[in-house]
């Protein structure tokens, strides 16, 4: 099996199974007992609070999540006024927004371009005083796009509005910049372990909760953790941290090779502004699901796997201005550390070749 979807989810790092392992064998004390097993549980939790912590910017905290789902319905939910956000955003960020839009909160949807940026003069002019939230998305997780995350901070702040993040598909992978307020991130992205992700607070920032109970994270975000889920958490961002040279120079000659070997393909999104473990792509007249049905040892998507099975076309892609004919004719291509270039070239040769049959026997 070659394996292309490291936006839906990467490989676990041997070095995140293996801090994890003692938590899951032999060392079962919740972390919030007062005990020496229990302090020692929560001793490995603040270790892994640290090593989460070295990759986001100073002048915050970390607090622990079962996953960025958790984190970014915290940070919407637990604001108060208009909100802001963009076309491109994550289902959990957009289904939010409209559940609480029909609550009556007042949320404006910003458009982007047919290189999936958005339009810093529309963006001035939708976030005015009474905005209490503009989100958005650091490295979109369909097109890999990479929105002005500062200057949307900034934007932000110059109205009153806290600025949150989704920095998923970017955390380990970019430098996230400074002016966050809150920023969420997924363990299960960066070759650490699913079901646990955080949402960093900037010191003084309060989200109300989302979950109520014993509070025990910070933050008061309530629920027993995991110490075997942080430890993973924590060593996959020690890993990214120490290998973030080596596995950015990996992907930008993946890409380049990609890009290369895909002639005849149109990359969606900006070429430009993009995370490069990403390639987007659409050849008009493909049947993707007949093309991953007959490639069934290559791991690709036709999208999101969050939007997989509904059947319906990218809203992503129809944001950039696709038709929904051009959308259901794109796949993406996602790559990373543990990728090969022989792997890589492999499976593009057979995706095109298989493609281009598609198309000639039409």
């Amino acid at each position: 099996m070659i394996y292309l979807d490291y936006q839906a989810t990467t490989p676990l790092a041997p070095e995140a199974l293996a801090a994890m392992l003692p938590w899951l064998e032999s060392q079962h004390a919740n972390p919030h007992s007062a005990h020496a097993p229990g302090r020692a549980a929560k001793a490995a939790v603040e270790v892994a609070r640290d090593q989460v912590a070295a990759l986001l910017p100073s002048g915050g905290r970390v607090t622990f999540t079962s996953g960025a789902t958790e984190a970014l319905n915290w940070a919407i939910k637990g604001t108060r006024g208009g909100i802001v956000t963009i076309a491109t955003e994550h289902a959990a960020v957009l289904d939010t927004v409209e559940a609480l839009a029909r609550e009556g909160r007042q949320v404006t949807i910003l458009p982007v371009g047919s290189d999936g940026l958005v339009d810093l003069d529309r963006a001035r002019e939708a976030i005015m005083p009474g905005t209490g939230l503009v989100a958005a998305m650091l490295v979109n997780n369909e097109i890999g796009v990479i929105q002005p995350i500062a200057e949307l901070a900034r934007l932000a702040h110059g109205a009153g509005a806290q600025f949150l993040c989704d920095a998923v598909q970017g955390y380990g992978r970019l430098a996230i910049p400074g002016g966050c307020d809150m920023i969420a991130i997924s363990a299960h992205k960066i070759h650490g372990p699913k079901g646990i992700g955080a949402l960093w607070l900037r010191d003084g920032v309060t989200p109300e909760p989302l979950l109520h109970g014993g509070g025990q994270e910070v933050g008061g975000r309530s629920g027993t953790l995991s110490p075997a889920l942080c430890a993973g958490f924590g060593a996959a961002a020690k890993l990214a941290r120490e290998r973030f040279e080596e596995d950015h120079a990996h992907v930008d000659r993946l890409f380049a090779r990609a890009l290369d070997r895909m002639a005849g393909w149109t990359l969606n999104g900006s070429r430009a502004r993009r995370y490069r473990g990403n390639l987007n792509l659409c050849l008009p007249g493909l049947d993707v699901a007949r093309l991953m049905s007959e490639l069934r040892d290559i791991a690709f998507s036709a999208g999101s796997a969050c939007a997989s099975g509904s059947g319906r076309p990218s809203h992503v892609l129809r944001a950039i201005g696709l038709g929904d004919a051009e959308a259901r004719a794109s796949i993406r291509l996602g790559f990373g550390r543990y990728t090969s270039e022989e792997e890589l070239m492999t499976a593009l040769d057979r995706i095109d070749d298989a493609a281009r049959a598609q198309r000639s026997a039409a």
